[in-house]
């Protein structure tokens, strides 16, 4: 991923502060150090293969008009979260970005064939052979 995508998108990000519920004490109800990182990603101009990526990666966190909102709260400061939202953004970006390795198929050789039919006629003479006995059997 290249580095003109990262200050694009730390410069489209809007960023506001929330009063956190996490750690901070009797601080936690007063100061707002929880951090919401607002990204429009349609803005970012992203390939289609690198966006749906994305769309998958983000889940709910993507809302119907392509905005990404990103949240930070693990810090009792601003700044720390601010830090740690930007973090996410880059992981998440870098993510869509790794394109997945294509899945080889396996091939299975004539022994190997043979092998699986052998051991499916004795697995279905197993199974048959736990029926009720007949007539026949007597």
């Amino acid at each position: 991923m290249d580095r003109a995508l990262l200050d694009r998108a730390h410069a489209l990000a809007a960023e506001s502060f929330l009063a956190g519920s996490g750690p901070g004490g009797q601080n936690a109800n007063k100061v707002a150090t929880e951090v919401q990182l607002r990204v429009n990603v349609y803005q970012l101009r992203l390939p289609p293969p690198v966006f749906a990526r994305l769309r998958e990666i983000a889940g709910s966190k993507l809302t119907a008009s392509g905005d990404l909102l990103i949240t930070a709260r693990q810090h009792r400061t601003q700044d720390a979260n601010r830090q740690a939202a930007r973090e996410k953004l880059e992981e998440m970006l870098d993510a869509a970005h790794r394109a997945p390795k294509r899945r080889a198929k396996t091939r299975v050789n004539r022994v190997g064939k043979v092998q699986r039919l052998k051991a499916k006629k004795a697995r279905g003479q197993v199974k048959a052979n736990r029926g009720k006995p007949g007539r026949a059997d007597w």
